[in-house]
């Protein structure tokens, strides 16, 4: 081959082969004017040189982008607690959690402060131990003048008026006094078992339950206990029968008439707690008047000493009376339960109406008919 047959730069003339081996001239071919030139598989653009690249609808130009680390989704939140039931009070904040033996001591620290205030009270009351016998025995003497007999109450046996005067008379008025520290103890021992909204009736629980006892006290004293003691004395008056009473008989029916009644009386009370823990409701009562009436009589006759229909009416219709009071209370209990209120305004101006009624009519009494007060029933006599 001649010299002059070889191509500037040492390559080898086209069609031909290098030395160096069988490749092909792969040199690209002129583009023509005006197009972009593309480069084939087998080109690598050079180094720092973009080329540029064209763009198929076919292929996703972001595949080939690096990826980009996406941040954690959060954490889901924590389903909400269950809705509680409309005046429920289902917290449990505050609730004690005592066991058996700690109760135990809970019971005997209550016992121990209810006795202590139950001997200061009875120690206050030996200071009037005289005024409070003739307090006790004055429906007694009463009731002897009426029937003419002789107005004293008998004693048999040699103790039985130190037993009498300086210790069961002062011992039922120191229970009295003391009712409300009594009470009180009562709520503090079952309190740490109850919902912390529970605990705001401390207040209103010891001073109604306290009040009603001294109210059925007060009822027995001044209308219960009189009526039927008069009517007991009066039964053989016309048949030449002269009652003579025995001091300690006389007291044992005044301590069963006073504490009974006044036992009686926490009715309301006890309604009210029962609603309070969902056992009765109001209408439930209401259905049940019957039933309750018929308890209620069979209660008064357990409690009357006597068995004339007199005293066990004496006893039954403040019952029932009571009883009406206490569904009233557990009505309010569930008016408040379900965010309702009471007409306590026109409630207040009907009592208001009704006193004054009774005002006037006990100013009519007195002033144009010649009616004069006292304090026992039926409180107005000529």
């Amino acid at each position: 081959m001649d010299p002059e047959d070889k191509q500037p730069g040492g390559d080898p003339p086209e069609g031909e082969t290098s030395p160096q081996g069988d490749t092909p001239n792969t040199e690209p071919e002129p583009q023509p004017e005006g197009e972009p030139s593309v480069p084939t598989p087998d080109e690598a653009p050079a180094e720092g040189h973009d080329l540029p690249v064209p763009v198929d609808d076919a292929v996703d130009p972001g595949q080939f982008a690096a990826p980009v680390e996406q941040p954690a989704p959060p954490p889901p939140a924590p389903p909400p607690p269950p809705a509680a039931k409309e005046g429920e009070d289902d917290e449990e904040e505050g609730m004690l959690r005592m066991s058996f033996l700690e109760h135990l001591e809970e019971l005997r620290t209550r016992i121990f402060w209810a006795l202590v205030g139950l001997g200061i009270s009875f120690a206050l009351c030996l200071v009037f131990a005289n005024q409070i016998w003739k307090f006790v025995s004055a429906p007694g003497i009463e009731a002897l003048k009426s029937t003419g007999a002789q107005p004293n109450l008998v004693f048999i046996k040699p103790t039985e008026a130190f037993a009498m005067i300086w210790v069961k008379a002062p011992m039922l008025a120191s229970l009295f006094l003391a009712a409300p520290w009594i009470l009180y103890q009562v709520w503090a021992f079952i309190a740490p078992g109850l919902y912390k909204k529970e605990r705001r009736w401390a207040g209103p629980f010891v001073v109604c339950t306290a009040g009603l006892f001294v109210l059925g006290g007060a009822f027995a004293y001044f209308v219960a206990f009189r009526f039927g003691l008069a009517f007991l004395l009066g039964i053989g008056r016309d048949i030449n029968v002269q009652p003579m009473i025995s001091a300690t008989e006389y007291f044992n029916l005044f301590v069963n008439a006073t504490v009974g009644i006044g036992l009686v009386f926490e009715l309301p009370v006890l309604l009210f707690f029962l609603t309070l823990l969902r056992v009765v409701s109001p209408s439930f009562l209401l259905r049940n008047t019957r039933y309750a009436i018929l308890l209620i009589v069979i209660v008064a006759a357990v409690v009357t000493p006597t068995p004339d229909i007199f005293n066990l009416m004496l006893f039954a219709v403040p019952m029932c009376g009571l009883f009406f009071v206490g569904v009233f209370a557990s009505y309010l209990l569930v008016l408040h339960r379900e965010k309702r209120r009471f007409p306590w305004m026109k409630v207040l101006y009907g009592v208001l109406v009704f006193l004054l009624a009774v005002a006037g009519a006990v100013y009519l009494a007195v002033a144009r008919y010649g009616y004069r007060p006292v304090w026992h029933w039926p409180f107005l006599v000529r």
